[in-house]
Parts: C-alpha cells; sequence; structure tokens
C-alpha cells in the first residue's frame, strides 16, 4: 500500500465541548502526528485553540445552523474537498451538506480522485429520514457495537459490510490506576467538608440534566443511609450555568429525602481522576440509554467500580468489563442490592482497560488509508 500522505475533512457544528467534539480533535491529532493533513470544518468555539495546536486547519462555516441557509455553504464545501482524500462527517446537518457538496462533484472529478465519504454515528438519534443520512457514508464508524445494532434495526437496508466497529477510548496516562484513596478523599473533603467521614463515598459525574440520573442517585443514597450506611454522595457537573431551575429541584429533593447535609452539587471537575480517586462507587444511571460509556472506562482504569443501568453502551462495558455493576434498568431494589454488594466486597477489575484512545486513533486511520487506497465504487 503506497504511503502517500492524506489529506481528511472532518465536518461538525461547532467547536465547544462534547464527545463529538473531543474525537474530532483526537483524530485530527493523530492524522497530523502521522504526516497527514487535517481539516476541520465548523462554525467554531472554545477549542478552535486547541485544534490549532495540533498543527491542524480549521474553516469557520455555520454548518450545524438548521436553517436553509445553510445550504449556501455547498460550494465552499465543494472547494475545500478538492484536495482531500477523506470527508468524514461526525454530525447529521453537516453530512447532509457535505452529502450534498460530494454529489456535486461528479463528473468534475476522476472516481480515483473523488473524496471518500465517511460518517460517524456519535448518538442514538431519534430514528428519520433526516438522521438516516449518518448511515450513508461508504464506511460508518459505529462507536459501540450498540450503536451498530440499533442503526441496523432502524436502517435495516443498511450493508452491514460498510460498517466499521471502533469503539471511543480513554488517555490512560489521564487515567492512571490510583490506590490512594484515602487521601484523595481526604483532598475532596479538605475543599467539599461534607464528602469527609468514613463511609462510602458515591460519585455520580454528569451535567446538569434530568437525563443523566441525578434523582436516582440521590434515591439510592437515602436507601444506603436507611440500611445503617455513612455514605454520602457527590454530584460534579450538576451545578451548571442556566440550571439553577434543576438545581432546585435536586435541592428538594435531597431534603425531602433528609440527605442535603451529605450531598454536594457541584460545577464540573477540572480534576475528575482524583474524583474518582476518592469515591467508593461510581454510577452512571442515565435514564435515556447511551451510545458509549466513558466513565465506565475512566472509573475502571483508576480502580474504582461502578454500578449502572444495564442498558445502551454503558450496559455493553459494564457486562463485558465489570458485570457485576450491571443493574436492569429502573429496577431500584436491584440497584440497592447490587450497590450493597459492591461497597461490601468490591469485585477484581479488568487489568486493563482495552479501549484506549491510542487503539480509537489507529483504528481510525486505518479505516481511511483502506478507504483512500480502493478504487471508488
Amino acid at each position: 500500500m503506497s504511503e502517500r500522505k492524506l489529506v481528511v475533512v472532518q465536518l461538525l457544528p461547532a467547536l465547544n465541548a462534547g464527545g463529538v467534539e473531543r474525537s474530532t480533535l483526537e483524530i485530527a491529532d493523530a492524522l497530523v502526528k502521522a504526516g497527514h493533513r487535517a481539516i476541520v470544518v465548523s462554525a467554531g468555539g472554545r477549542l478552535v485553540a486547541q485544534l490549532l495546536e495540533t498543527g491542524a486547519e480549521h474553516v469557520e462555516l455555520d454548518v450545524g445552523a438548521k436553517s436553509p441557509l445553510a445550504l449556501r455553504h455547498v460550494p465552499a464545501l465543494r472547494r475545500i474537498f478538492r484536495d482531500a482524500d477523506i470527508v468524514h462527517a461526525r454530525s447529521r446537518l453537516p453530512a447532509w451538506l457535505a452529502w450534498l457538496a460530494l454529489y456535486g462533484m461528479k463528473g468534475n472529478k476522476p472516481p480515483a480522485s473523488k473524496p471518500r465519504f465517511v460518517t460517524t454515528m456519535h448518538g442514538l438519534n431519534s430514528p428519520s429520514r433526516y438522521s438516516a443520512i449518518m448511515a450513508r457514508g461508504e464506511r460508518v464508524i459505529c462507536v459501540s457495537r450498540t450503536v451498530r445494532d440499533y442503526l441496523l434495526q432502524h436502517y435495516p437496508r443498511t450493508d452491514e459490510k460498510k460498517l466499521v466497529v471502533i469503539p471511543r477510548g480513554i488517555n490512560a496516562a489521564q487515567f492512571p490506576h490510583n490506590d490512594g484513596k484515602r487521601d484523595a478523599r481526604a483532598q475532596a473533603a479538605a475543599q467539599l467538608p461534607q464528602l469527609g467521614g468514613d463511609g462510602p463515598l458515591l460519585l455520580l459525574p454528569g451535567r446538569g440534566t434530568r437525563l443523566k440520573g441525578h434523582a436516582d442517585a440521590l434515591r439510592l443514597l437515602a436507601a444506603l443511609r436507611g440500611d445503617g450506611l455513612d455514605a454520602r454522595l457527590w454530584l460534579p457537573g450538576a451545578r451548571a450555568p442556566g440550571r439553577d431551575a434543576y438545581l432546585a429541584e435536586l435541592g428538594r429533593e435531597a431534603a425531602r429525602l433528609g440527605i442535603e447535609n451529605v450531598v454536594v452539587f457541584s460545577e464540573a471537575t477540572p480534576r475528575i481522576a482524583q474524583a474518582y480517586a476518592a469515591s467508593d462507587l461510581v454510577l452512571q444511571l442515565s435514564r435515556k440509554p447511551e451510545a458509549f460509556g466513558r466513565t465506565v472506562l475512566e472509573a475502571l482504569a483508576i480502580g474504582r467500580p461502578v454500578l449502572g443501568w444495564a442498558h445502551g453502551g454503558v450496559g455493553e462495558l459494564l457486562k463485558e468489563l465489570q458485570p457485576q455493576g450491571a443493574s436492569a434498568p429502573f429496577d431500584f431494589d436491584e440497584l440497592q442490592r447490587r450497590a450493597h454488594s459492591l461497597l461490601r466486597a468490591p469485585p477484581a477489575l479488568p487489568p486493563a482497560i482495552p479501549y484506549t484512545l491510542q487503539a480509537m486513533q489507529d483504528a481510525t486511520l486505518r479505516l481511511y488509508a483502506q478507504l483512500a487506497h480502493t478504487p471508488s465504487p
């Protein structure tokens, strides 16, 4: 196979925060380090500077604006794609615009030099003709087997051969195994005194939205304390701008349950690895199935057990890596039993996490190279 360098264009709505944005930067960084040219098209955002630091390029186009005016970007995209080997769309509207731009290039370039179209299904989007564009890539990257199964269920005419499961991965250096739970707990309690004590500390990291299952965590804490455990709960990320009404609702629920003095609602912490290390049990209680379960991997890498609803990508990872933590969705009695079991006798955890950032980057770049070096259909 030729070692020629590739030009890869990734498209997404904006570069602010989130898993899609993180994956975009991670692949751009890997491309540049491998000597390829990485271009990202988005409306911009606070992560643009970080992208540029990798050596990638950014083209500012509002390809995520849900308006007919977005079609005005198609000619500009055709110009950007002129030298591209791979066009990789990571969201629905950017995918539609990219597809239209590529379709308009037919006849303008010989098939061998036409960019190849890749999409990534990052989420479990509501099935529709609009969402179906994510299944139109010549290769469709699914971030988990859960996503692959979901895609085939709702778009059964999709050719299975073009689906490639490339799980998201964590940077192991950012989440090193940590046996120093006592020290990490003391450091957390020094900043947040409610987290002190000798009883177990539960941790549920997640943004301030009802979908993350904060109310289930509060109910679990109250149940454990009712069973005689001096348990505490930390919810980093629950406190966020624009979420005052939701936070007040959680505060009222904590007061109703009599646990307001042993629960902390905080902003997202930049020291999340230390937060995992301070905890005895990490919770992943999303009410809606998620495409992937990065929290599961991060906690297990640090060396802390996880308890979660066994659906979506979270259930997939728990069943594979730590089945004792996979609780039937919304069966609270089972959740409580499993919490007691995990706290009383922490399970053996995997010695290494197979889903790493390096593995994800390598697999994606291999896919690009294979596609770029095979004839267009």
